[in-house]
């Protein structure tokens, strides 16, 4: 059952159009994350959602309601910013109980969301604990307690994790992962990291400059990118991209001339070869993941750069005609700037795009 819907939505400042007509739906329960880069109009839609940005035009419904127009505070939401925005005079339990005491609900029904939302969170021993006292992953966690006790219809998170350091945002997206899956809510999460977006996301909208590019599943924006941006957005490294001239198209087969393919020739078995003809330049997109070293039929030759040892794997860094290519290779192989490269890849794992950027 559609939950939240999104018609042709639109916000513009004065001549600037920020976001320029967004359209999806989410189901209830599901949790959908806004994806994009900085200045893309992720948090203006977020903010538009809640209620804190006019929509300037189309219809946003919540929960079967047109709430186009309606107050922040009648849609039911609640939102956790970027910013914990904790009072620094007031107790954890202080402050995840003051909404409630706002609304003047029963301080025993108070007492009572606020331990439920403590419980979940893991918060029971730091209930009488000042900010300060708190880690940045605790007062996030206070943060989120604060809209749980309010049992809202609608979650909306404004990339909350962005001020934590590294290990603290892979613990904390385990934390709102299990916190979604404890109270089944609809979440609505936005963020510029794709690693979030592909661990979090029952469904991901990519959004570019206002626009959606792209909504789909984590697996099926990873496999089945509609253009160039999409593919170079989700995935980390992100892909390689060589261009191409078709030299011969025949059934499902292309070959491809490029300087740096193995030979100078690549051959590409796909569904897409009907969709090009000979001359065409086309876009070789190709993940770092799938690059294989050493391989007895390379299809790249290169010259590597730099190798960037990272433990349990090896990021290695090469240049096609002045392009980078970068391959993650497993272990630690024995290779030094100058060396050359051969490269392998399963032609399954090959992906082709138009002169355009979008997909074959």
């Amino acid at each position: 059952m559609t939950f939240l819907r999104l018609d042709n939505i639109k916000k513009s400042y004065g001549d600037a159009s920020v976001i320029k007509g967004v359209s999806f739906t989410a189901t209830k329960g599901e949790f959908v994350v806004f994806v994009g880069p900085s200045g893309c109009g992720k948090s203006t839609l977020l903010r538009m959602i809640a209620g804190l940005e006019d929509v300037s035009e189309g219809q946003l419904y919540i929960d079967g309601k047109d709430v186009t127009y309606e107050e922040p505070a009648k849609r039911e939401v609640s939102m956790v910013f970027q910013s914990y925005a904790l009072y620094p005079h007031m107790n954890v339990f202080e402050n995840m109980a003051f909404g409630l005491r706002m609304a003047k609900r029963p301080e025993a029904e108070i007492k009572a969301q606020v331990m439920e939302a403590a419980r979940i969170l893991q918060l029971e021993a730091l209930l009488e604990r000042k900010p300060r006292a708190l880690s940045g992953g605790q007062r996030q966690r206070v943060a989120i307690g604060r809209s749980i006790v309010r049992h809202p219809k609608l979650f909306l998170f404004d990339e909350p994790l962005s001020n934590l350091d590294a290990e603290l945002r892979s613990q904390m997206r385990v934390e709102i992962a299990k916190l979604h899956r404890s109270l089944g809510a609809t979440m609505v999460y936005v963020t510029h990291d794709q690693v979030e977006a592909m661990t979090l996301a029952d469904r991901i909208v990519v959004l570019r400059a206002g626009l959606v590019e792209q909504i789909g599943s984590p697996t099926e924006l990873y496999d089945k990118p509609a253009n160039t941006f999409v593919a170079g957005f989700i995935g980390s490294p992100k892909m390689n991209f060589i261009n191409a001239r078709v030299a011969s198209a025949m059934g499902s087969s292309l070959l491809l001339e490029h300087p740096s393919f193995a030979g100078g020739k690549l051959d590409a078995d796909t569904a897409a070869a009907s969709r090009a003809k000979v001359g065409d330049t086309v876009i070789v997109g190709m993940r770092p993941e799938h690059l294989t070293v050493g391989t007895a039929q390379p299809v790249l030759s290169l010259t590597l750069d730099f190798a960037e040892s990272l433990g349990g794997s090896t990021q290695l860094y090469a240049r096609s005609e002045g392009e980078p290519v970068i391959v993650l290779a497993s272990g630690r192989p024995e290779l030094k700037p100058g060396d050359t490269l051969n490269l392998g890849i399963d032609p399954r794992h090959i992906y082709l795009f138009n002169a355009a950027g979008l997909a074959l």
